[in-house]
C-alpha cells in the first residue's frame, strides 16, 4: 500500500513508543497551525498597533464557538475510521471517508455564511470596544470565508490520523506555514492591509494545506483512498459521526460560551488588558497543543484497539497517555513561564501589555498540565465508546463552574487574577471526576467481557 511507512499499527506491540511516534508529529503540526495565528498576532502587534492586536485576539473565543460543532464531527471521523480499520472493515471505512469529505465541504460553506453574517452582532454582544470592533469584524469575516478549506483540512487530516499517519499533515503544514508568514509580512508591511492582510494570508495558507491533504488521500491505496466521483453522504457513517461527534461538538460549543463570557469580562478592563491576554493566550496555545496531541493519541489508540477487540490494552493506553501528557505539560508550561518576558516581547513593546500578559501566564500557564490530564481522560472515554458521559462531566465541572465563578466570586472581586483562577480550579475538578467515571466504566466493561467469555465457554 502506498504510504504504508507513514501508518502505525496501534493494536500490536509496545504502546508508549508508538504513542510518542504518533504524538510528536501531531505536536509539531499543531505548533505550525498556531504559528499561523501567532504570525498574525506578532505582525499586527508590531506593525499595526495595539488596537489591531486586540482586534485579532478578541475574535478567538467567538471563532471557536462557531467552529466547534464541526470540529466535533471531525472527531467522529477519527473514531469511526480507527474502529473500522481495527476491525478490518474496508468497505465501511471507505464510506466513512467519502461521507466525511463531502460533509466538510457542506459544513464549511455553512460556516462561511454564518461567520460573515453574525460577526458584528456577536462581537457587539461580547462588548467589543468601539476602537476595536470594526477591525475585529473585518478579520473575522475574511477568516470565515475560508471555512470550506479549513474544514476540508480538518476532516481529511482526521482520516489520516486514524490510520496512524501524522507525518504527512506535518509536512503539508510546514509548506503552508512558510507561505503564511511570507504573505503576512508582505500584506501588512508592504501593502499596509492591516488585519485584512493577515486574514487573507491565513486563508491562502489553509487552502494549500487542504489541497495537499486531499491529494494524498486521492493517491492513497487501500480503504482510505479518496475517489471524488464516489463522494456521497452515507446514512450509517453520518449517524455514527453524529453519535460520536455531536456530544464532542456540543461540549466544545459550551466551553466556548464560557470562554466568550471570560473574554467579555477581559474586555471590560480595556484594550490594553485585551492585548496582554491575547499575547499570553497565544503563548499558552503552544503548551495546549502539545497536550492536546496526547488527547488525540489516546482517542485513536483506544478506538483502534476497541475495533480490534484488544480490550486488554485499554488500561495500559490510559495509564501511559496520562504519564505522557503530564511530562509534556510540565515541560512546556514551566518553560513558557520561565521565558515569559522574552516570549511576550515578540508580541509587543508595551510594558503595560506585558504586565497583563504575565498576570495571565502566572495563573493559567503554570497550571496547564491539569487541562491536559482532563482532556486525555476525555479521549480515553470517547475511544471506549462513551460520548455523552464526558460531555456532561465537562460541561458541569468546567463550563458550569466557570460561569458560576464569574457570576459570584469574580462579580464580588473584579480583578484579573480572580477571573483567571477559574481555569485551574475547573480543570482539577473535572479531571478527578473523569478519572472516577473511567474507573467505574472500565470495571463494568471488564465484567461484561468476562461474562461473555464464560458464556462462550459453556456453549
Amino acid at each position: 500500500m502506498r504510504g504504508r511507512s507513514y501508518t502505525i499499527d496501534m493494536t500490536e506491540g509496545p504502546i508508549m513508543g508508538k504513542m510518542v511516534r504518533y504524538s510528536l508529529p501531531l505536536i509539531l503540526s499543531s505548533i505550525l497551525q498556531l504559528l499561523f495565528n501567532a504570525a498574525d498576532v506578532i505582525v499586527v502587534g508590531r506593525f499595526a498597533g495595539a488596537e489591531s492586536l486586540a482586534a485579532v485576539g478578541s475574535t478567538g473565543s467567538l471563532t471557536s464557538l462557531i467552529l466547534n460543532l464541526f470540529i466535533g464531527l471531525s472527531i467522529g471521523t477519527n473514531v469511526l475510521v480507527a474502529r473500522n480499520l481495527g476491525a478490518r472493515d474496508d468497505e465501511e471505512t471507505g464510506k466513512v471517508v467519502h461521507t466525511s469529505i463531502l460533509l466538510s465541504l457542506i459544513g464549511g460553506a455553512f460556516l462561511a455564511v454564518v461567520g460573515v453574517v453574525l460577526a458584528r452582532p456577536m462581537l457587539q454582544l461580547m462588548g467589543s470596544p468601539e476602537d476595536v470592533i470594526d477591525k475585529s469584524v473585518l478579520y473575522m469575516q475574511i477568516y470565515f470565508l475560508g471555512m470550506p478549506v479549513n474544514m476540508l483540512y480538518n476532516f481529511g487530516s482526521a482520516v489520516m490520523r486514524a490510520q496512524g499517519d501524522t507525518k504527512r499533515p506535518l509536512y503539508f503544514l510546514t509548506i503552508s506555514g512558510v507561505v503564511n508568514v511570507i504573505l503576512n509580512l508582505f500584506m501588512v508591511i508592504v501593502l499596509h492591509m492591516g488585519v485584512a492582510g493577515v486574514a487573507v494570508a491565513t486563508v491562502v495558507s489553509q487552502a494549500i494545506s487542504a489541497l495537499l491533504v486531499v491529494r494524498s488521500l486521492m493517491h492513497m491505496e487501500g480503504p482510505c483512498h479518496l475517489d471524488l466521483k464516489q463522494l456521497k453522504i452515507h446514512k450509517g457513517p453520518l449517524l455514527g459521526m453524529i453519535h460520536v461527534g455531536l456530544p464532542a461538538g456540543l461540549q466544545g460549543i459550551v466551553f466556548s460560551i464560557s470562554n466568550v463570557l471570560i473574554q467579555s469580562s477581559i474586555n471590560s478592563f480595556g484594550s490594553v488588558a485585551m492585548a496582554g491576554s491575547t499575547a499570553a493566550a497565544n503563548i499558552e496555545g503552544f503548551v495546549y497543543v502539545g497536550m492536546n496531541a496526547v488527547y488525540q493519541t489516546a482517542l485513536s489508540f483506544s478506538a483502534q484497539n476497541m475495533g480490534a477487540g484488544k480490550y486488554d490494552r485499554l488500561n495500559k493506553i490510559t495509564a501511559q497517555s496520562l504519564i505522557l501528557v503530564t511530562i509534556i505539560g510540565a515541560v512546556l508550561s514551566g518553560g513558557a513561564y520561565l521565558l515569559r518576558y522574552t516570549l511576550l516581547a515578540f508580541y509587543t513593546d508595551s510594558a503595560e501589555v506585558v504586565r497583563y500578559g504575565c498576570m495571565r501566564l502566572q495563573m493559567v500557564c503554570l497550571t496547564y498540565t491539569l487541562c491536559g490530564l482532563m482532556d486525555t481522560m476525555v479521549g480515553n472515554l470517547r475511544g471506549l465508546g462513551y460520548q455523552v458521559m464526558p460531555m456532561v462531566v465537562s460541561l458541569t465541572g468546567a463550563c458550569g463552574f466557570r460561569v458560576f465563578w464569574i457570576l459570584t466570586v469574580f462579580a464580588a472581586n473584579r480583578t484579573m487574577s480572580i477571573l483567571y483562577a477559574c481555569y485551574p480550579i475547573s480543570w482539577a475538578l473535572t479531571f478527578m471526576t473523569h478519572l472516577i467515571c473511567y474507573i467505574i466504566v472500565k470495571r463494568k466493561f471488564d465484567k461484561k467481557i468476562s461474562s461473555e467469555a464464560q458464556l462462550s465457554l459453556v456453549k
